[in-house]
């Protein structure tokens, strides 16, 4: 088995927490990873917070600069991921598909380094 990242590439706007749209999204996200988890695909899921709320950080200088923002400007960001087990790219793509319609946004699958 080999690990993929399937990363959400929100698109647009955040909908309200307590929205209509915002709860239909959390319950079929929530039970595209209920079955991750009983399938055994499971290893990490995380959700993050909009972009007005990144700090980015670059040392390469040396000295740390701290910016507000995303890293980058663009009309999609990381919205959130899933980091799970698949036996091959086809299946983390198929799983993908099921979380794009989940989620409602495009999905990356990218596998990790194995070491």
């Amino acid at each position: 088995m080999t690990q993929y990242m399937l990363s959400v590439q929100h698109t647009g706007a955040y909908p309200a927490m307590d929205s209509p749209e915002a709860q239909e999204m959390f319950a079929a996200t929530g039970a595209f990873t209920d079955k991750l988890q009983a399938s055994g695909q499971w290893v990490f899921v995380g959700g993050l917070q909009g972009v007005d709320t990144a700090t980015r950080i670059d040392a390469r200088g040396g000295d740390a600069v701290v910016t507000d923002g995303a890293y980058v400007e663009s009309k999609e960001h990381l919205a959130g991921f899933w980091v799970i087990e698949a036996a091959d790219l086809d299946e983390a793509i198929a799983l993908a598909a099921e979380a794009s319609k989940a989620c409602n946004d495009p999905i990356e699958v990218r596998p990790f380094h194995s070491v």
